[in-house]
């Protein structure tokens, strides 16, 4: 069933996958463009708290490539990977600052945030581990030999965030030509992809949501990929979205959001996603013979 899916998406897939990964002719022939890309959210989230360097590191010991985190802002400027606006459900933030809820993360320096446990919360065995800078997790990607699925989150809180955010890839070395397959730069905000593409038209980048069919051709003038919930899109929808051309001259793509168990792993792999980004990584690949 899912190889006779695959092979009716072929042409758009493969489209997709020249943008990821440079893969050779043998790869090619041998199938394994035809294989959505999974894509550990938030590292391997799973198996390790989420946006940790552990949680990275997880992710590479199991032999995923492609990692996905949430970028945000501290008082005093600081670049910190977080995914919620709060501290709270992932840190001991309430004990250790217990006045100052909501414990908002614009609201504490990278210095308080340092003294924060993101750890206990997942399990005693991660007691201790702290809230990675942006520039901690992406000397971690680096030395992982990992790719990068970056998300600003809450733009609107952040004014300038796209802006920081590209200074910092750049000062890391990650807007050369040595990572230009290792990077996608994704926003639920279309102004804030829209601006990282007018001040660096070289990177990927990708919306996150499901714009309507109509709007498509508009999104396709500043995003590379279309990333939605999969249990918003059918396979209309996906095909839909490889009938248009992105910003790079490339068939737009689709990665499926958030993808824990193989059932929905094969549904979402026929409506010919070109990426699954999922917290259980190793659960989609053995489901879809990823490798």
């Amino acid at each position: 069933m899912y190889a006779r899916a695959v092979a009716a998406t072929t042409t758009a897939i493969l489209g997709t996958a020249a943008l990821l990964t440079p893969l050779s002719a043998a790869e090619a022939r041998a199938g394994e463009a035809d294989r959505p890309t999974v894509v550990a959210h938030r590292g391997a989230s799973a198996y390790a708290p989420e946006n940790t360097l552990a949680s990275i590191d997880e992710a590479a010991k199991l032999g995923f490539t492609w990692v996905e985190n949430d970028v945000q802002r501290t008082k005093d400027g600081e670049l910190v990977v977080l995914h919620d606006d709060s501290l709270r459900r992932t840190t001991d933030v309430e004990k250790v600052f217990p006045d100052r809820a909501p414990w908002k993360v614009k609201d504490f320096t990278a210095a308080e945030i340092a003294r924060l446990d993101a750890g206990s919360w997942f399990s005693p065995a991660y007691a201790g581990t702290r809230v990675p800078t942006l520039e901690q997790y992406m000397r971690r990607v680096e030395r992982n030999h990992e790719k990068l699925l970056l998300e600003i989150k809450n733009p609107e809180l952040y004014p300038g965030i796209e802006q920081q955010t590209l200074k910092l890839l750049s000062n890391e070395g990650w807007l050369g030509p040595r990572h230009v397959d290792r990077l996608i730069v994704q926003s639920f905000s279309a102004d804030s992809v829209r601006t990282v593409h007018e001040l660096r038209p070289a990177v990927t980048t990708a919306y996150l949501g499901r714009p309507p069919v109509g709007e498509l051709p508009e999104y396709a003038h500043f995003a590379d990929l279309i990333n939605p919930s999969y249990g918003s899109i059918s396979g209309a929808y996906v095909s839909a979205v490889h009938t248009f051309t992105g910003p790079h001259g490339r068939t737009l793509g689709v990665f499926a959001w958030t993808v824990d168990d193989p059932a929905t792993a094969w549904q979402v792999a026929g409506y010919g996603v070109d990426g699954v980004i999922t917290n259980r990584p190793d659960v989609v690949r053995a489901a879809l013979g990823t490798d």
